[in-house]
């Protein structure tokens, strides 16, 4: 029996699909992501766990610790026999949960003293991830 999905979940599961470039539908939860895992103990989810609520259309998936775990040592995608490369898939939920964020960088708040100190990269760094 097929698992109709509302258009939110529907539009989340596409989402990282675009963001990650991996279709994880076809992901058939054999664990050995999640066996391969070298942080797995240490993950609130387990990697085959986050591709299911993907599969689900669970966005609250975002507010996870385990994407932030995550080292992109691409163990799971060597092991993976349908070759999904679940630490792309970990960086698009890093991108969502970052984007969700209502932060807001307002070059007015910083001194002069440390815009004259501080890299240049950093503030334009800053900036693109802080800014809506």
């Amino acid at each position: 029996m097929a698992i109709e999905l509302t258009s939110d979940a529907k539009h989340f599961r596409d989402k990282i699909a675009i963001l990650s470039g991996e279709d994880v539908s076809i992901c058939y939860q054999c664990g050995e992501c999640s066996a391969s895992c070298p942080y797995a103990s240490e993950m609130d989810l387990l990697p085959s766990t986050v591709i299911r609520l993907i599969q689900l259309g669970q966005k609250e998936l975002i507010n996870s610790q385990c994407i932030w775990l995550c080292s992109t040592c691409l163990s799971c995608f060597a092991r993976c026999p349908q070759s999904i490369d679940i630490a792309k898939v970990m960086e698009a939920l890093r991108q969502l949960n970052l984007r969700k964020q209502k932060y807001n960088m307002d070059l007015g708040k910083i001194s002069s003293e440390d815009l004259n100190r501080l890299p240049q990269v950093a503030l334009i760094a800053s900036l693109r991830k802080l800014s809506g």
